[in-house]
């Protein structure tokens, strides 16, 4: 790697740190982890720079990255198990300006969705992905995250209805 590649990958990760950080947080649910996960991210992202086909992706090779480190640290601290299909497909992202009670809630129902439904939900709603830009980051056909998308929400509407969130 360049020196110049090596400048412009640092000024990228700085700019994208903040939103990995969130992600790693989502799943560790923890600020050490977090910080242990984003560290680990900048080292993947350094040694393995070459593998980056395009300049326009980084943001999503970043992301898988995140999810990889966050899933690798997850299962270090025997924190979950997840079965063979589901990984290197995950993702998580946070939500921005919530007020803590509602981040609260959202995070518990969120946790009701498996970890495929989830990163789907978070890339699509949180990170505002698209569905083609959700298929390439979790290696899955278009119409799989579409299907994933609707069961998910699906889901959360019944989660919403039976813990009467909104009252009614």
């Amino acid at each position: 790697m360049s020196k110049k590649d090596k400048e412009v990958l640092f000024s990228l990760f700085q700019e994208y740190q903040q939103d990995i950080y969130r992600m790693a947080y989502t799943y560790v649910k923890n600020n050490d982890d977090a910080l242990d996960v984003v560290q680990e991210v900048a080292y993947r992202a350094f040694k393995n720079f070459d593998t980056l086909k395009e300049m326009k992706y980084i943001k999503t090779w970043l992301f898988r990255i995140t999810i990889n480190c966050s899933i690798d640290c997850l299962r270090k601290n025997n924190k979950i198990i997840i079965e063979s299909h589901d990984l290197e497909k995950q993702w998580d992202g946070s939500g921005k300006d919530l007020d803590v009670p509602l981040s609260l809630s959202l995070q518990d129902i969120l946790d009701e969705l498996d970890m495929t439904e989830k990163t789907v939900i978070l890339l699509k709603y949180y990170q505002e992905y698209t569905f083609q830009e959700i298929s390439s980051v979790m290696y899955l056909p278009l119409s799989t995250v579409k299907t994933i998308t609707y069961r998910a929400l699906t889901k959360l509407k019944k989660i919403v209805k039976k813990e009467d969130i909104y009252g009614g």
